[in-house]
């Protein structure tokens, strides 16, 4: 799982946090199918596992079926989804 999770994170549409844009993301929100930075995987984490459930690419399990959505997810389209008006 962490081989294909470091390349998916290595596309340019994932290299970078979902949320702020800093570069490296180590983290992830599985359910929504984003990278995240530690800072942004934090802030994850308090908004509730209801919402918003955080994995670390390399330290935590990860399921095929979890690293499909990313595959078919990615921050590229979640952000169009969840956020669609940044400015």
């Amino acid at each position: 799982h962490t081989k294909l999770l470091s390349e998916l994170v290595k596309q340019p549409d994932n290299s970078t946090c979902a949320d702020c844009g800093a570069p490296g993301p180590r983290w992830a929100s599985w359910n929504i199918g984003v990278f995240l930075c530690i800072r942004c995987g934090g802030f994850h984490r308090r908004i509730g596992t209801h919402i918003t459930k955080v994995k670390s690419i390399s330290l935590d399990n990860w399921t095929p079926e979890q690293i499909e959505h990313f595959r078919r997810i990615g921050n590229k389209r979640a952000n169009a989804f969840f956020n669609p008006h940044p400015d």
